[in-house]
């Protein structure tokens, strides 16, 4: 069957099985559905038409209204926009649960990328021992993130996962029963969540995917690759932010902390019971179903009838299975071993902590904390700080913090800032009592600038009662600036005595954080991709000079311009210059769902990020440097497209632009996440206020791209005009780093859309600025087709293109909705007496077309 194209499987499996179930929709006995089913493919055709002719989405509205309702008020308009949106959001589930399903006919599990492959290439290239010493000391963290990109409440994503499994087994009446309760289904939620509410919808995800999947594929690997051999290195690793990541989240409590380490050890007990219950069923035989009742029991009574308490350790559970698995091997002739065995590779990977619950905050918030813990020790009878602290130098404030040690008690501070600060390490030592070291054993400083920002929070630590803290401190690295001076920051802390120290305490092993969202909102796409790669080469070249083993933290969102797109190519491009014994990313919103969210999906992506640091470390170890000329290419084609990028951030019509013409100030209104849309309280919109995921998000809504391809032409035309362009040229043939930037940007560009704002073009205040911006996209288009040879955008990923191509046009009359709503807006409020009412009206409209348009984008990622 997947002998076919991939592009026929696709035709074949998605888009032929969304239209016959897409006209099911309309049979189903719903309120207005008929009435709305009839139109919606009616203005679907007049919009693609429409803006074909150059017509503003007003005119296309207008032009609708007057033809198929004739006699409708504005009222009425506005009555069936909303059912318009209501629909498209479900025909987006369909298309999502279709996808979905046919995901392993699409995608061939066993091809490129897979475990599979990576086996086959060690045999042909005789480098089976090289890859089992590369698996013994590599690991893939996948870290889940709260940032709010996921638009689906839970009773939706439930429905989507049922829908999907029924589609696979082409279960008409289920699907249609389905299809029937989604269209009943509210797609919105009353409420904000709070961060125990985002933790639960998550944890999900590790009971029922990640689970299963990371321990199949450590258990195939030693089945196949290390011949039944125990891999000792626990390969894959998660991760886990929400009720952990304190920055700009005020809702973040101590309480809610231990709260979800409780919930995430809770769940893989669960887990672990589950599958103890299905073993008891097999390992009926003498001498081991009296043991096998006992770890039911204890694992029983630590799941549902505890209030906190565990009645069986670690130790003891992993000892009861190992006495099973030999009496098995010695008297049972090894019947069901395997299931044993793929028990316990399940019980070294998540231990009773399933994920590490990582810590965050922001440097900005640790200056004001530390200054109100001097300015307290300064008062007390013996203090730790001298009173002109912060007069002193750097170098003479290292000294002092190298000794600080003592027991702050975080209740004698006033400041709820201060108290909850010095609270969360607290609770860190908490968690590792009761979920073990690797419960939550990492703390993340966000917007890190110096050395400064990380002693003052390794004094924190110290102070805390917490001398020789099991914890990693990891600077987050995010503006160019920072990144540009990221080593010399690093060189000061392995070069701290008291720093040093500890690291050796931790093996020696330093991770660091690099934020490709809020890089590329600061410097732009070329800019902050190419500031990420140098900051690596330079932190591993000062890392490994002090013999400290340095892992990369990437901070990646789901599309190009946060870090997204092909990501597992960037990691099989790095080369040896870089450090890569681990991958370590996060994972957030749509992106969990469309790339992590099934077990086929979560396979094929992990699989495809180890495999890339095996193609990366053992297959082409060699390969992937970048030569003295081609580094200065980069330089000059980051220069060139970092100030182009810097003379639009700094267009006067820049914050007004996203503020009066986008969904910016929407994101605000929709309750998907329990984080403020933006760091300040204040009512006057600052650039570094602005939150990554509205900022690009907005972007996005717009059909404009800009963070994810603005520059690149630029950068590239510099070339052309100076008859170098074979300099770039060969730069792409050669490089797979250069490559995946460029065909991600291609990506943002295949979902751009600017017949749709073209009518800003005329606008007195942001014609001028709506320009610049397309023009940028034109000379981009034309030169990444150059570069790549292409007629098309994407012509290589002939699937992917075709499923954006039909996300895009399921959205395209919520975009024309979207853009008519604000309009109005705008128009109403140059009225002499503007109609509030009316106003908010509209406004909902836009807050609503959010969701459809967000979720559309989910292969963004």
């Amino acid at each position: 069957m997947n002998t076919l194209p991939k592009i026929e499987r696709f035709h074949r499996d998605v888009l032929s099985k969304y239209n016959i179930y897409n006209s099911v929709f309309i049979t189903l006995p719903f309120d207005s559905v008929d009435n709305t089913g009839v139109l919606l493919p009616l203005f679907t055709d007049i919009c693609e038409k429409g803006f074909k002719k150059q017509e503003t989405p007003k005119e296309i509205v207008n032009f609708f209204a007057s033809k198929y309702l004739s006699t409708a008020s504005e009222a009425e308009a506005i009555d069936l926009m909303f059912r318009f949106i209501q629909y498209i959001e479900r025909q987006i589930v369909l298309f999502d649960a279709i996808e979905d399903a046919a995901f392993s006919s699409v995608n061939n599990m066993d091809g490129r990328g897979s475990l599979r492959d990576v086996k086959e290439k060690s045999e042909a290239k005789n480098k089976q021992e090289e890859l089992i010493d590369f698996l013994e000391n590599f690991n893939v963290r996948t870290v889940l993130t709260a940032h709010p990109t996921q638009f689906y409440p839970g009773a939706v994503l439930g429905i989507i996962n049922d829908l999907t499994e029924a589609i696979r087994k082409n279960d008409l009446i289920e699907i249609k029963q389905l299809l029937a309760q989604l269209g009943k289904t509210p797609f919105i939620q009353k409420e904000k969540p709070n961060p125990f509410d985002e933790a639960i919808s998550l944890i999900w995800y590790l009971e029922n995917v990640f689970y299963n999947t990371a321990g199949e594929m450590v258990h195939y690997l030693e089945k196949n690759i290390f011949n039944n051999r125990t891999i000792q290195n626990p390969l894959i690793k998660l991760g886990f932010w929400p009720g952990g990541d304190r920055d700009g989240n005020p809702f973040v409590t101590t309480d809610i902390t231990l709260k979800v380490a409780e919930r995430l050890r809770t769940s893989i007990l669960k887990c672990y019971y589950f599958e103890i219950r299905r073993l008891k069923r097999k390992l009926t035989f003498s001498g081991v179903d009296v043991l096998i009742t006992e770890l039911e029991q204890k694992l029983y009574r630590s799941v549902f009838y505890s209030k906190g308490d565990i009645f069986i350790t670690l130790e003891e559970f992993k000892e009861q299975i190992w006495k099973i698995k030999t009496i098995i091997i010695e008297h049972h002739q090894s019947l069901y071993l395997d299931e044993i065995e793929a028990l316990l590779i399940r019980v070294n990977l998540f231990g009773f902590h399933f994920a590490t619950l990582d810590i965050r905050q922001n440097s900005k918030i640790h200056d004001a904390v530390f200054k109100d813990v001097v300015d307290f020790c300064v008062k007390q009878a013996d203090p730790i700080f001298p009173a002109n602290y912060f007069s002193l130098s750097e170098k003479e404030k290292f000294e002092i913090l190298n000794k600080v040690s003592g027991n702050l008690d975080p209740s004698t501070f006033e400041n709820d800032i201060t108290r909850l600060t010095l609270e969360s390490i607290r609770a860190i030592k908490s968690i590792q009592a009761n979920n073990g070291e690797f419960g939550a054993n990492r703390y993340i400083i966000s917007n890190n600038e110096s050395a400064l920002n990380v002693m003052e929070t390794f004094a924190l630590i110290k102070l805390s009662d917490w001398e020789n803290a099991a914890l990693d401190i990891i600077p987050l690295f995010e503006s160019v600036d920072d990144l540009q001076h990221a080593h010399e920051v690093m060189e000061k802390l392995y070069t701290n005595p008291a720093y040093a120290q500890h690291l050796k305490n931790r093996g020696n092993k330093q991770t660091i954080m690099l934020g490709f969202s809020d890089g590329t909102k600061d410097g732009g796409y070329l800019m902050a991709n190419w500031s990420i790669y140098k900051a690596k080469i330079a932190l591993t070249e000062i890392s490994r000079k002090y013999d400290v083993q340095v892992a990369f933290f990437d901070g990646r969102g789901g599309p190009p311009a946060r870090g997204g797109g092909k990501t597992h190519q960037f990691y099989a491009s790095l080369g040896s210059k870089i450090e890569n014994k681990e991958i370590q990313i996060t994972i957030q919103g749509q992106t969990i769902s469309s790339n992590f969210g099934t077990l086929d999906s979560c396979r094929y992506n992990l699989e495809n990020l180890l495999s890339a640091g095996v193609t990366n470390q053992v297959f082409s170890k060699t390969k992937n440097i970048l030569s003295e000329q081609e580094l200065l290419i980069l330089d000059k084609l980051a220069e060139l497209g970092y100030n182009k990028y810097l003379g639009l951030k700094n267009h006067p019509q820049f914050i007004p632009y996203l503020e009066k013409m986008s969904t910016l100030k929407y994101y605000a209104k929709t309750n998907i996440g329990s984080r403020p849309s933006k760091r300040s309280t204040a009512e006057q919109l600052e650039f570094s206020d602005l939150r990554a995921i509205p900022f690009v998000g907005s972007w996005s809504q717009l059909k404009q791209n800009v963070p994810g391809f603005f520059g690149v032409g630029t950068a590239l035309k510099y070339f052309e005009d100076n008859n170098e362009w074979d300099k770039v040229q060969d730069l792409y043939k050669n490089s797979l780093f250069v490559k995946t930037l460029l065909e991600n940007s291609m990506m943002s560009l295949a979902k751009s859309f600017f017949p749709l704002t073209a009518y800003m073009r005329k606008d007195p205040v942001f014609g001028e600025f709506w320009q610049i911006i397309y023009d940028e996209f034109l000379e981009t288009k034309r030169l990444l087709l150059k570069i790549a040879g292409h007629q098309e955008l994407m012509e290589n990923y002939p699937d992917g293109k075709a499923s954006i191509a039909m996300r895009e046009r399921i959205v395209l009359p919520l975009l024309t909705i979207q853009q008519y709503a604000l309009s109005r807006i705008n128009e109403l409020n140059k009225e002499e007496h503007p109609d509030e009412a009316l106003i908010k009206v509209y406004e909902k409209i836009v807050t609503r077309s959010l969701f459809g348009n967000t979720n559309a984008s989910r292969n963004s990622a």
